[in-house]
């Protein structure tokens, strides 16, 4: 009689071959990413323990669901949406459906992974821009499917995303070369999605391009705010009103949107753009060509298509291991209109003579609030 446990478990194979639940799962199920010594050795222990891998999992495994889970923190943000869109045009074309899930705030977040292996019903999951913790890595890695990750991440899957620190050098580099020295930044940050460094990329490289160009940063000039073009705009009226005797010549925002909020506090100020200042984003937002936004162009449908190809890829792995698993999708600086020459600060501005009132409302009308809050 067999001293076998009656209802042996992946889990069993896994502790006695000495791997992890995925590695067993993968090589079990002759998955890509396991080495030839490492699947012989999980062979080698199921055969040991008369394990029996079900119909059920062998299904999953060879990707006979046709689904792939698509995990975003918003649905309602031009940058979720054109990601969404890229990945649905390559795997709608290989036969593929997409179950979108999004986890807004912490505790959607707590309850999907927790919910997650149980469903077991896709063939791959992707995780687009927010930052998989310690246990959500935990919980993924029951499902036995292959991860991807998009528009940036802290945890080793394949991914794909741009490269922060070249579009924020990008951006202040631009206006550094237009003679600007007093430079701004907005930042943002998700508050619903923490683990992320406290200081990005783009921050990085803002700070290293004015220390290369022997300027020292002034904290006066800098803003992180939760994300969003109004808290953009009531930023940027605090870095104004913070250095009313030397103001900026020049902002570099972290988005556009981001810059288009700090776009509307300077007009309603009575500010030029770009004669009094200059403003660069990144992204290149459909609203950055009507607005003749100057920024940091990345085309995330792109992005999203090559996720997509990644995970296909993980599905079906070329014979001779040729295809990437880390993809930087390149960034570059288009110039329009909202960014010149620094101002020449011997000529008398609304900056300069110190009045940043909201010189666009003639007439005696009253200037319209600058609050986070305003609809």
């Amino acid at each position: 009689m067999s001293d076998r446990p009656a209802a042996l478990s992946l889990s069993d194979v896994a502790r006695e071959a000495g791997v992890s639940l995925t590695t067993a799962s993968r090589a079990l199920n002759d998955s890509y990413g396991v080495s030839a010594a490492t699947k012989a050795k999980v062979l080698a222990t199921a055969r040991r323990l008369d394990y029996v891998i079900s119909p059920d999992a062998v299904r999953l495994a060879g990707g006979a669901t046709r689904r792939v889970a698509l995990v975003v923190p918003h649905i309602d943000r031009w940058f979720f949406g054109e990601m969404v869109g890229g990945i649905e045009t390559v795997l709608s074309a290989a036969n593929f459906d997409l179950l979108l899930y999004q986890v807004g705030g912490p505790e959607d977040r707590h309850d999907f992974f927790t919910r997650l292996p149980a469903r077991r019903k896709v063939d791959a999951v992707v995780v687009v821009a927010f930052p998989v913790d310690e246990r959500e890595q935990e919980r993924l890695a029951l499902m036995g499917v292959s991860i991807i990750a998009a528009g940036g991440q802290n945890a080793d899957y394949p991914y794909v995303c741009i490269d922060d620190y070249r579009a924020g050098r990008l951006a202040t580099d631009h206006l550094l070369g237009l003679g600007h020295r007093r430079i701004a930044m907005i930042a943002a940050h998700d508050p619903d999605q923490p683990g992320w460094p406290a200081r990005s990329g783009r921050s990085e490289a803002y700070v290293e391009a004015l220390t290369a160009a022997g300027i020292a940063l002034d904290h006066d000039l800098v803003r992180d705010v939760d994300w969003g073009g109004l808290n953009a705009a009531a930023a940027m009226a605090d870095i104004l009103d913070a250095a009313p005797a030397d103001p900026p010549t020049a902002v570099f925002a972290h988005s556009d949107e981001l810059a288009l909020g700090a776009i509307r506090t300077l007009r309603r100020r009575g500010l030029r753009i770009p004669e009094d200042i200059s403003v660069v984003g990144i992204d290149d937002h459909p609203l950055a060509a009507l607005t003749d936004l100057t920024t940091v162009h990345q085309s995330v449908r792109e992005q999203g298509e090559i996720a997509a190809r990644l995970v296909l890829e993980a599905l079906n792995p070329d014979t001779d291991g040729g295809a990437p698993t880390a993809v930087t999708a390149p960034t570059t600086l288009t110039v329009r209109a909202s960014t010149g020459p620094a101002p020449d600060r011997s000529r008398p501005t609304a900056a300069s003579t110190g009045d940043l009132s909201h010189r666009e409302h003639p007439g005696g009308r009253p200037p319209v609030p600058e609050h986070p809050q305003e609809r």
